[in-house]
């Protein structure tokens, strides 16, 4: 069974940092684009960051968290990482987990992402 499991979300106050976590079990996805959404209330869910599967792993960030949020992750170990810093209250919402295990020139639409974590509640606010 393909599982994707976020965690590392919380409550912080704007300008603090956090860490979420992507363990994928089921299958490998070493050669998948891996990448991060979220939603908010009332909004659509929204292209966040992905990282493509070859060494370097290629990075593409929406232009709200560039600069802020850093993507990785570790083939070896099935995972994906989403540093977030600066933390805005814009930044609240669900973060959600992708695989698109056939990835092509496209990797920012949730169309082609296969497999989606539960997602992990992200709120800021002072």
């Amino acid at each position: 069974q393909v599982q994707l499991v976020e965690s590392g979300g919380g409550s912080v106050q704007p300008g603090d940092s956090l860490r979420l976590a992507c363990a994928a079990s089921g299958r490998t996805f070493s050669r998948s684009a891996m990448g991060w959404f979220r939603q908010a209330p009332g909004k659509e869910r929204e292209f966040v960051a992905a990282i493509r599967w070859s060494s370097g792993g290629g990075t593409i960030y929406a232009d709200s968290v560039k600069g802020r949020f850093t993507i990785s992750r570790d083939n070896a170990k099935n995972t994906v990482d989403l540093q977030m810093n600066s933390l805005k209250p814009e930044d609240t919402a669900v973060y959600y987990c992708a695989a698109d295990t056939s990835p092509g020139i496209i990797i920012t639409a949730s169309y082609v992402y296969d497999y989606w974590g539960q997602g992990t509640q992200v709120t800021v606010s002072s």
